[in-house]
């Protein structure tokens, strides 16, 4: 199909809604990443957004809503933590599983019983929820494993002839999907880590528990709670090597094991090695966040084969973009 560019206009945005009424999907900006959104309620149109992404079935989708009303529709019952949580959190990159209404077809929530709920911030998501009157399933709008797009022309790039719309917000704000959390023994368990940190959620509530799965990878058989737990995502092209190291042991393993097309993802310049390329992503895990996914991308068009990468700190947002690299490694991680 041909695959139309829309602006922010709300003309644009009006036709974008049309679209996602007639059961189509539409990529579209947030604050986290771009995502590929379709009638939550509408089994075939969220079947549209697994065929575009060539998505496993097994794999839940987030259900974005424009208020908190809307909630009512898709969860079955709503924990009294979750309204803590929204007045603090919402709208904002946070993400919230109960357990699912009848209204939420199985497909959307990856067979579970449960779905995640989300509210965006960013004010073209907003719009297309309100103006087609749509809860909508979207998670992030890239070939499922590759780096999630954070602009446009990302987008683009992976969906060209699989979906009829993608509108240009400009560019995502965060960087990394929201924060998913379950609730828990009175608190919460963080499943994928985000721009909310444990210790945002530690002002709400005491009972703060972080998944395994944020830090190790899941047995094969496992249940995938939320996005992002079980398969490899984020990936590049090239096979990414994360070293946990202080900067001068990171510089000579480099040198010790370079070869052709080897790359370093670095905090700064001053990490340079010498005689090999390199792209800096930050000094701060908010600076990490932001630019990860597209130095991942960049990475590919530079026809990188091993990319050495700084390891982040875990503390605050840190955690996500730990999470989201490590992940992109495989799990490849070196500790020296």
């Amino acid at each position: 199909m041909n695959t139309v560019i829309l602006s922010a206009s709300n003309e644009d945005i009006a036709f974008a809604a049309s679209l996602i009424n007639k059961g189509e999907v539409v990529g579209i900006p947030t604050e986290t990443v771009y995502g590929l959104a379709a009638d939550a309620m509408n089994e075939e149109a969220v079947k549209k957004i697994f065929k575009a992404k060539g998505r496993p079935a097994d794999n839940p989708l987030i259900v974005h809503v424009s208020r908190f009303e809307m909630v009512y529709d898709i969860a079955l019952e709503i924990p009294p933590l979750a309204h803590k949580l929204a007045e603090r959190f919402w709208p904002g990159p946070l993400t919230m599983i109960m357990p699912k209404s009848d209204k939420i077809p199985d497909v959307t929530s990856g067979g579970l019983d449960t779905v995640g709920i989300r509210y965006p911030s960013h004010p073209v998501a907003q719009a297309l929820i309100n103006i087609s009157d749509k809860p909508l399933a979207a998670p992030s709008a890239n070939l499922s494993g590759s780096p999630s797009p954070t602009n446009c022309a990302r987008v683009y790039e992976d969906m060209r002839g699989r979906i009829p719309a993608i509108i240009d917000g400009g560019e995502c704000d965060v960087g990394v999907e929201s924060t998913v959390i379950s609730f828990e023994d009175g608190g919460i368990r963080i499943l994928r880590p985000g721009k909310i940190s444990v210790e945002d959620f530690l002002t709400v509530t005491d009972k703060v528990y972080v998944d395994k799965g944020v830090l190790a990878q899941l047995d094969a058989d496992a249940v995938a709670k939320s996005p992002g737990m079980k398969y490899k995502h984020y990936s590049p092209k090239a096979n990414i090597i994360l070293i946990d190291s202080e900067v001068d042991a990171f510089k000579n393993y480099v040198s010790q094991n370079k070869c052709e097309n080897t790359y370093c993802l670095l905090f700064d310049e001053s990490e340079a090695v010498a005689g090999v390329g390199f792209l800096t992503y930050g000094v701060t895990s908010e600076e990490q966040a932001h630019y990860l996914f597209e130095r991942l991308r960049e990475f590919d068009e530079m026809g990188a084969k091993t990319v050495y990468a700084r390891c982040p700190s875990k503390d605050g947002v840190g955690l996500a973009v730990y999470n989201r690299i490590l992940r992109s490694a495989g799990f490849n991680l070196i500790k020296l």
